[in-house]
């Protein structure tokens, strides 16, 4: 069976075609980054307009050679997401769908994540933790098995891919910030700056990272010139600070919970740094940790198209709306 997925939640216009006996057989994405780029983070109306233009070429980008009449079914990311660039996914599928006389599947973009480390056929067994971080999202969450997930943590302010955005600005570097502070942080001293770790030892799974990214405002306030060698230094703090949040908390709620898997989902995912930490876990604990591909970390069709492989039975043939910006994982 071939299911093909269409990804429009936020900056990236993707589609992808998954085919249940032979994997991935077709993909293509475009990022709307330097779109944004200039502005520092994603304006919603000019997102809907590039994905109004983009959507098209990147749809007979990545059929390929494949036959519209081999496709079976279309998924489509419903939500969350902006309101706005949903609904020209959800339009355009729609349209495919009467076309090519085929059903629908409207997807959670986070559920998406959560397979997206499976893609590659590598698998954990139910039950098992993931530590989803990205731009809009800080999640802890307990996938007890495919459609039973309950958040046992999330961020109670900035997601993290959001702080290493905001952070990144306070000191001149580029949107998105995530991979620009990886980058420089390299030639930095994560000890140079004592930033804080907020909540790190609280009872709950929760994270904060406001006040971390405060921290970092005030330090370069009181600096007079920001030197590249300063700056690396700020990259190289903010990012152990970060990171070491995140790890803390997934570990507290791997021992709690007793679970034996983890799965490391989301853009910030791809960060070399919070990658060798759960690994350096995996080893002290016992467990196993998947991490999708770097490709799949990011909002991608693949993993929506893979999702709606597995929610062949939801499939349907009434046309009717269910994009909303505000989906929580597990409602329907």
């Amino acid at each position: 069976m071939i299911t093909l997925g269409i990804e429009t939640s936020c900056d990236e216009t993707a589609v992808a075609l998954y085919d249940s006996g032979k994997g991935l057989i077709g993909e293509a994405v475009f990022s709307q980054i330097e779109l944004h780029g200039e502005y520092g983070g994603v304006i919603p109306e000019l997102a809907s307009r590039d994905h109004c233009q983009k959507i098209t070429h990147i749809f007979h980008k990545a059929l390929g050679d494949t036959q519209l009449s081999s496709i079976d079914q279309i998924a489509y990311t419903a939500g969350p997401g902006l309101l706005g660039t949903l609904l020209i996914g959800e339009n355009f599928a729609q349209g495919l769908a009467l076309a090519l006389k085929k059903p629908l599947i409207p997807v959670n973009h986070l559920e998406g994540h959560l397979m997206a480390p499976f893609l590659g056929g590598e698998k954990l067994d139910f039950p098992f933790l993931t530590l989803l971080v990205s731009g809009g999202h800080s999640l802890i969450i307990d996938v007890k098995a495919f459609n039973d997930y309950e958040i046992l943590g999330q961020s109670r302010d900035d997601a993290v891919g959001e702080a290493f955005d905001k952070v990144a600005k306070l000191i001149g570097l580029g949107y998105p910030g995530g991979p620009e502070i990886e980058k420089i942080a390299q030639h930095g001293d994560p000890n140079k700056f004592q930033f804080p770790q907020p909540m790190l030892h609280s009872d709950d799974y929760d994270f904060s990272f406001s006040g971390l990214k405060t921290s970092v405002l005030y330090a370069v306030q009181d600096l007079e010139n920001i030197t590249q060698d300063i700056q690396a230094d700020i990259c190289a703090s903010f990012q152990q600070a970060a990171t070491e949040v995140l790890v803390k908390k997934i570990s507290k709620a791997l021992i709690d919970t007793g679970r034996e898997g983890i799965v490391l989902a989301g853009g910030v995912a791809a960060n070399k740094l919070l990658r060798e930490k759960i690994s350096t876990l995996q080893e002290s604990l016992n467990i196993r940790a998947l991490y999708p591909p770097i490709a799949h970390c990011t909002d991608n069709a693949a993993m929506i198209a893979y999702l709606g492989s597995l929610k062949s039975d939801e499939a349907t043939f009434h046309i009717k709306s269910h994009a909303r910006p505000r989906w929580p994982l597990g409602k329907k």
